[in-house]
């Protein structure tokens, strides 16, 4: 039980940076890109600068499925793989051709450590990361409340609708792609500097971890959060929870090999929670009445 208390700490503040891209996945479906920020620290650049920088590289990244999706006619998960596939070199080549950079926080300065999750100081990243969370959650909301962000939620909800009403549509994917993209990067180089390393592999499973967020957000806030600004902090509140989950599973002696098939089984359990409940209400609440008229 004590290791267990000793892990929440760090599984909050882990949950919480995979919550940044889970918001990018619920906005579309895209990958993790985090070699930009740490190789940019490696070389002594500003961390805030190379935060930014990394956001730009992920957005960048957006552009390029975006257009392989509406300019080329790809569909969209093929674009996305295709880009994926193109990444993995790429980063590659920015890592300088090594899989694995480490980043200590002894001889960089880091936004966020987890050598200080469970200290009760300033360098605790926990108060950060939750800051970081409320701003992003802000300007999606201001964002998406604008006229051209009602234009990108129209799109995403009925394109034929969406360019009936003038909107271009493809620029709006592409430009939905962007932001995605730009969240789900943000999110890697947070991770790779709490974490002290950045590794090429570190994106494969990161869209079940994101898709595991966004389920296990709407099962368990949904029917609460109907603002479009709650939504997203659900949906980093799944993340948190996903995170609870895995810790508490892994006290239990599960070994770590195993933590894909954990995360298939709680995605699938999420996924399948709101069809039992179905199930479990009265026939006729389930038909909609009696039928009377």
């Amino acid at each position: 039980m004590l290791s267990l208390l000793n892990a929440i700490p760090g599984a909050v503040t882990q949950g919480m940076l995979w919550g940044i891209m889970a918001i990018g996945v619920y906005l579309t479906f895209r990958i993790l890109n985090v070699s930009v920020c740490v190789m940019l620290m490696r070389s002594g650049c500003n961390p805030l600068v190379a935060l930014l920088c990394a956001v730009l590289a992920g957005m960048l990244a957006g552009l390029v499925t975006g257009l392989l999706h509406t300019r080329c006619a790809i569909p969209a998960i093929l674009a996305g793989i295709l880009t994926q596939l193109a990444l993995y070199s790429i980063n590659l080549r920015i890592m300088g051709g090594k899989a694995n950079q480490p980043i200590g926080v002894d001889k960089y300065d880091l936004l966020v450590s987890q050598r200080y999750v469970r200290d009760l100081s300033l360098e605790n990243p926990i108060p950060l990361v939750i800051l970081i969370l409320a701003v992003v959650v802000g300007i999606l909301y201001w964002f998406f409340g604008t006229e051209y962000g009602s234009a990108l939620r129209a799109t995403g909800a009925n394109q034929n609708m969406a360019r009936a009403q003038g909107i271009d549509t493809k620029i709006g994917i592409t430009v939905g792609l962007m932001i995605s993209n730009g969240l789900v990067a943000l999110s890697g180089a947070l991770l790779a500097q709490y974490q002290g390393a950045v590794d090429v592999n570190m994106g494969r499973g990161a869209i079940v971890i994101g898709l595991a967020a966004v389920i296990v957000g709407e099962v368990l806030f949904g029917k609460v959060f109907h603002n479009f600004a709650l939504k997203l902090t659900a949906v980093a509140l799944g993340a948190v929870v996903y995170y609870l989950v895995i810790q508490v599973v892994l006290q239990l002696g599960l070994n770590t090999n195993d933590l894909k098939l954990l995360t298939a089984l709680v995605v699938a359990l999420f996924l399948a929670i709101p069809y039992w409940k179905s199930l479990a209400k009265p026939k006729k609440q389930r038909l909609g009445g009696d039928g009377h008229a």
